[in-house]
Order: structure tokens, then sequence, then C-alpha cells
């Protein structure tokens, strides 16, 4: 029953998948409009990569779900492609929530946000604006500063010339540096921890392991878990205590300041949650949150 759906996004179509709830949702008639979970993946991922396991089982438990692929990535459009831009991905989660608000499906006051990794930090920005009913975090980036930390001295040095070196060439108009966005210890790549290479067993067949290396500049100065003191809707903010590319104890301290958000933490590593029994775990615990936060008239 999965749909391909399209909607803009400053000019750029994005491209991406409706699933329609099966069954009923909570305390929804059948022919009343449900709520719908808005889905998007982490650095330079894309939709493929275990996106489907998560939303066919919130489908399953009577939710619509969206998923999509940021402009320059997987089936979107845009050019140069691989280009990890923040505030583009943060347009293009308020212009995929209007879309799904739109749908005649969806009851537009019952939308949630579910983002891991890269846009688990996303989500905890845009709520803000899109003003969702509740929102899902996994294994989420929380501080710049920290995982920046987790790269070590060397692995900034070398990075930074990358960036450099990729910005200058964004100024002159020639086509992107580019670096992996995942490799071994030592390797040159955004992502080096030891689980790193676990990020590419997720991949499709065809899969562009690049991203545009001016990202490697932005992602210090990015810690969207400070928006969590902020948030008035009910969040659930999922950690691995073994994760080593989005180190757990920022998140941890960020949702326990935050009023309405919950931690849950797991003895998991960065990409644990997306495959076999903790994927079981982890989308269980979100599918249950999910239900009781949709729910016409509950308490948040």
């Amino acid at each position: 029953m999965r749909e391909d759906i399209t909607f803009p996004s400053y000019g750029v179509t994005c491209r991406g998948w409706f699933y329609p709830a099966e069954g009923t949702a909570p305390d929804t008639g059948p022919d009343t409009p449900g709520p719908c979970v808005v889905m998007a993946h982490g650095l330079a991922a894309v939709k493929e990569m275990r996106l489907d396991a998560y939303a066919e089982r919130f489908a399953a438990a009577g939710l619509n779900v969206l998923v999509f692929d940021y402009r320059h990535f997987g089936d979107s459009d845009g050019e140069p492609r691989q280009l990890l831009d923040i505030k583009k991905q943060h347009q293009d989660w308020v212009n995929a929530v209007s879309y799904a608000r739109s749908r005649p499906e969806v009851d537009a006051s019952r939308v949630a946000l579910w983002g891991s990794s890269l846009s688990g930090g996303h989500v905890m920005t845009v709520a803000r604006t899109v003003e969702p009913a509740c929102v899902v975090a996994q294994v989420p980036h929380v501080s710049g500063p920290m995982s920046t930390k987790e790269l070590g001295a060397r692995g900034v040095a070398r990075l930074v010339p990358h960036g450099l070196r990729d910005v200058a060439r964004s100024v002159r108009g020639k086509e992107p540096h580019y670096i992996p966005a995942a490799g071994r210890p030592g390797e040159l790549a955004v992502m080096t921890a030891p689980e790193a290479m676990e990020y590419l067993d997720l991949a499709p067949d065809g899969f562009d392991d690049r991203v545009a290396a001016r990202f490697a500049l932005a992602i210090g100065l990015y810690s969207p878990g400070r928006a969590l003191r902020h948030l008035t809707v009910p969040v659930l903010v999922q950690v691995g205590l073994r994760d080593r590319t989005t180190p757990p104890h920022p998140a941890v301290r960020a949702a326990e300041r935050a009023p309405t958000a919950r931690v849950s933490s797991y003895d998991v590593g960065h990409f644990t949650p997306y495959t076999g029994e903790m994927f079981e775990a982890f989308v269980a615990e979100q599918t249950a949150f999910l239900r009781e936060h949709l729910t016409p008239g509950r308490s948040t």
C-alpha cells in the first residue's frame, strides 16, 4: 500500500513514501483523518536504510507515515549531489510536515516527528516551528563540540583542510570536494568510530557514500540539544550507551533538563537499533509512545 510521493521545498522536488495507516488509529473512526509520523534519516543516509522497517511497524499500529529524502540526497532532486546543508534540511522538514498535513488521511493536529542520528537533532530544532504533537529522537546528535571531541584532535585536523577546500571551490562556483561519510578509524571520513562501517551495512545497492566536505566545518557548531528545554510537547530520547558516533551523555543531560522529555538508555552502539533484537526493542517503545501521545484528548 506504500505510495511514492513528492513535495516541493524551495523550488526543489523532494521524494519519499506515504504509508497509509493499517486498520484504525487510536480513538479514530475508519473514515476520520488520523495521526501521521514524519520521518527522515541521518548523515548522508537515505530512506532505504531501514526507515521502511520502522514505517511499516507504525502503519501496522494504525498510524499514517511519511518518509522522505532530503534535497541533494537519495531520490530527491537538488544539485550538487550529496550537499549536506543543515539549514536546508530544516526547511525540508518544515515542507514535509506541511505536505503531510495537507493530505486528507491526516489530522493536522496529530503529526509526530521522528529522527535518528543527525535528524534526531533536527527534529528537536524544527519542533518549535512546526508544532508537532510529539517527537521521537533516536540516538540523536545533540552536541557539536562533543561529537567533534569524539573524532579526536587528529581526526579534526584531517578533516578541516578538506572542508576549507570544499568551501573555496563553492565560492568559485566549482563542483564540491567530497569525502566519505563513513570510514575506518584513522581514515579520512566524517564518521570514523570503530562502529562507523556498520553504516554501510545498512546501505542499498548503488549507495553514494560521499558528502561535500564543507559539512565537516559545520558539525562542531551544531548543538540542537539546546532546543529541547524550550519544547512543550512530549519528546522520547533514546540513547545508546556504547554509541561512539553521537555521544550519549550530552543527550541524557539535555533530556534531563527538558520539562517534557524522557530518556531511555540502551546498552548498544549507534547503528544497533536498525536491525535485529534491538530494532524490536526500540521500535516497540517508539510505537507505544506515539500511540499514547497521538491519541485525541490524551494528557501530555
